[in-house]
């Protein structure tokens, strides 16, 4: 089955043709672990656990390498670790597992490695030996910096010209510096900052050489796709280019380039100054199921804006729910539904999938619903948990209003089995009392998190 996938690169929808169908290689770009994942850092994990899934199912689970590191040497950590007095190895190890887990609960398998940027520090150090052996880079006063002029290619990702990029960009400005863009390899630490001894002294490296080192080691100096948000691509994706090629020029670095747009949250970009930002783990302590978020991401293709609205989450839990229901006693076929495969080999339309799968579920093609929508992850039996929590509250709040209406016929006092009846249908819980007992109804728009939290 053939594959298409818009490539950065060439700005063209292209057929995917691995380097090797027997080992098809992938590098994805992952977090900076200093605090929780907020939810745009969960888009591009969705995104590429898709194509995973997909690339496994056409070229076979034993033929897919999928790599997505962790930066656990910056800046933000430094100062988060100076800012709370804990040490970096205890913050980097807390929120590395945060990441996992909150992944993990929005139905992401993990990557075959997941490399941490200091297990590759030598590594590093040798890449960046090679570049200055090679003439692509220099040391000045303790760093080391790429140098810019050396590789005529620079600035062809994004579609950019030097000359742009230093009118459009805040350059840092150094005196040792050749080239207004040239970019830091290695940077010297102070005794309080982690660090590592080099030939230019002890010190750490720059965010971009990470990325370049990890999927050297792992992928080789040529592999088939590296993704990542749109919001890579310059300066971070051009620069992993300008110093892998120069390193390993009889190599062409990743063949493909894909890239996910940002992600929107009723209808403005998420800023903590909006009141509109949150992590992954915010949402699912309100009671958004792991599950409805994946499919709201999905729902819009990746190259397109995505907007996150309690409407959207909302339909999504009403159609899981619908789907959960038409499943629960079906076997699932033994290949997705042609149409949902076909589109999602279309450049990973996901959001054209999900609408294939609406239609098998009118046709009551149940299998194939099943065995699709597990495709994208979604209807797996380890995420259907959430589907029982409402009954299971709703049980204990049936048991609660039997109770008080006990009482309240006992004692003609019906004031706290009005209030509790009236707490309930605030949430979106309809009641009704009969001679025969309580009935109790959790409505599309029942506030799961708030029927939790009722006392």
């Amino acid at each position: 089955m053939d594959i298409f996938l818009t490539n950065t690169a060439t700005r063209k929808k292209e057929l995917f043709a691995p380097l090797n169908p027997d080992d098809v290689r992938m590098y994805v770009c992952g977090p900076t672990v200093y605090d929780r994942a907020h939810l745009g850092n969960a888009r591009p994990v969705i995104v590429f656990d898709v194509l995973y899934r997909l690339l496994r199912h056409v070229y076979g689970e034993g033929h897919v390498t999928y790599v997505r590191n962790f930066t656990d040497v910056d800046d933000k950590i430094n100062a988060r670790a100076a800012e709370s007095g804990r040490t970096i190895g205890e913050i980097t190890a807390e929120t590395t597992q945060w990441f996992l887990d909150d992944m993990g609960a929005v139905g992401a398998l993990e990557p075959d490695h997941m490399p941490r940027a200091t297990q590759y520090i030598p590594q590093m150090v040798a890449m960046i030996g090679d570049l200055i052996a090679k003439g692509h880079a220099y040391a000045a006063e303790g760093h080391v910096l790429f140098s810019v002029d050396s590789y005529a290619e620079y600035g062809r990702l994004s579609g950019r010209s030097v000359d742009d990029m230093i009118a459009g960009a805040r350059v840092e400005v150094a005196p040792y510096k050749r080239h207004p863009m040239d970019f830091v390899l290695w940077k010297p630490s102070s005794d309080d900052q982690p660090g590592w001894e080099s030939p230019w002294g002890r010190g750490r490296p720059g965010w971009h050489i990470e990325c370049s080192a990890m999927a050297f080691e792992l992928l080789g100096e040529s592999f088939d796709i590296h993704g990542g948000g749109n919001d890579l691509m310059f300066p971070h994706h051009e620069n992993e280019i300008a110093q892998s090629c120069c390193a390993h020029p009889g190599g062409g670095f990743a063949k493909v380039w894909l890239h996910n747009e940002m992600l929107q949250v009723e209808g403005k970009k998420m800023s903590k100054s909006l009141g509109n930002f949150f992590t992954v783990r915010d949402l699912l302590d309100q009671g958004v199921p792991g599950e409805v978020i994946r499919f709201v991401m999905l729902s819009t293709h990746y190259r397109k804006p995505m907007d996150w609205t309690e409407q959207k989450a909302k339909e999504a839990s009403r159609t899981l729910l619908k789907w959960r229901k038409l499943v629960q006693d079906v076997v699932a076929a033994p290949m997705p539904a042609p149409a949902v495969l076909e589109t999602l080999c279309d450049d990973l339309n996901t959001a054209g999938a999900i609408a294939a799968m609406h239609e098998l579920a009118s046709q009551g093609a149940l299998p194939e619903l099943k065995a699709s929508a597990q495709m994208l992850g979604l209807l797996g039996d380890d995420m259907g948990d959430w589907v029982e929590r409402p009954g299971q509250l709703l049980d204990a709040w049936s048991q609660r209003l039997t109770q008080a209406r006990e009482l309240a016929m006992q004692t003609k006092d019906f004031a706290e089995l009005d209030r509790l009846k009236a707490t309930l249908v605030d949430v979106g819980v309809s009641v009704q009392m009969s001679k025969e007992g309580v009935v109790l109804a959790a409505g599309p728009e029942v506030d799961l998190a708030k029927l939790e939290d009722l006392t």
